[in-house]
């Protein structure tokens, strides 16, 4: 995740991880709450189904998002729509 970004969006593939660059500053958790609200509304979630699992205090985090389906969430992350 980077925060600090000119907008929020998947900003492609780093190793086996994704690169997410918010908006928001990492402050006060405001990076961690934009990035559950990003995926959220960029999978059709609720925000209670996306759950930052490890990283809270890292640029590395891991996500866990309940209620989608493993293809559904890389669809989003490559920009694949429908």
């Amino acid at each position: 995740m980077q925060p600090r970004a000119k907008a929020d969006r998947v900003a492609g593939r780093l190793g086996p991880e994704w690169k997410i660059q918010l908006k928001a500053p990492p402050v006060e958790g405001r990076a961690n709450g934009a990035l559950v609200e990003f995926l959220a509304r960029g999978l059709g979630v609720p925000r209670a189904a996306v759950r930052i699992v490890a990283g809270l205090a890292s640029r590395s985090k891991r996500v866990e998002v309940e209620g989608i389906a493993q293809q559904a969430l890389e669809r989003f992350l490559q920009g694949e729509t429908g």
